[in-house]
């Protein structure tokens, strides 16, 4: 690909750090083109690449941001809803605001730019969208109650949303990351992670690679028939 109106075009979420940031870089090797959104600017330097700062709970933001990458680019060929936030605590011990606020940016917001998107994924070429959930799902794991809550909604809108826009040849997936050395699991006692990663079917460890590994196979234009499906990673489930 010669140009940026002949790359595909790739918005990823929570690009500024962590998982996000290595998916901007990883698309960007790969000779993409990528529209990054986040609150703050990643550490990116390159002509194909381009940030919106804003805050995903704000719908009129992404909807002009949408607006200016139609505009401006004609379209979208692949979404990565990464963005995400976790909060650690027992019921009990969390107030009900943090859980809101979980609830509004892992979910809320990811309804919202994923149905801002559609319009322009209708346009795109091989057109994929990929959703993070968790192994804190199938391990119903203690203190992570709304998070691991926001993740399966997820999953299950995912299926969903996979059987709607089949249809107009839009797949639909889930990667669920295993404990990954980033920002998001900083607070989480490293006791706590060693024996969640002992219950995986692989005890060892996930990695941003580990996870591009899965996004790539999902977004991989030969896989237009895979649709609707959680893949937990480690061996999880």
């Amino acid at each position: 690909m010669s140009n940026c109106e002949t790359k595909r075009r790739v918005l990823i979420t929570g690009c500024s750090r962590g998982i996000g940031l290595a998916l901007a870089e990883h698309f960007l090797a790969a000779d993409s083109l990528v529209i990054g959104c986040s609150r703050s600017l990643p550490p990116i330097d390159s002509d194909h690449f381009c940030h919106f700062a804003l805050d995903l709970n704000d719908a009129d933001a992404v909807t002009a941001m949408m607006r200016t990458v139609r505009k401006e680019h004609g379209g979208l060929d692949v979404l990565i809803n990464n963005a995400g936030v976790a909060s650690m605590a027992p019921v009990a011990l969390q107030p009900p605001q943090i859980a809101r606020n979980v609830v509004e940016l892992n979910l809320n917001s990811m309804v919202s730019i994923t149905h801002s998107a559609i319009r322009l994924l209708r346009s795109g070429t091989n057109p994929r969208i990929v959703n993070f959930s968790t192994v804190a799902v199938p391990y119903r794991l203690e203190g992570e109650a709304i998070y691991s809550a926001t993740k399966a909604a997820i999953e299950q809108w995912s299926r969903v949303l996979a059987k709607e826009l089949g249809p107009m040849g839009i797949t639909v997936n889930v990667v669920g990351p295993t404990p990954v050395r980033t920002d998001l699991i900083r607070g989480i006692a490293e006791e706590k992670l060693e024996a969640l990663i002992a219950r995986q079917a692989i005890p060892r460890w996930g990695t941003v690679e580990d996870v591009i590994n899965v996004i790539d196979f999902f977004v991989d234009p030969r896989s237009d028939f895979v649709t609707g499906q959680v893949l937990y990673l480690g061996g999880a489930g």
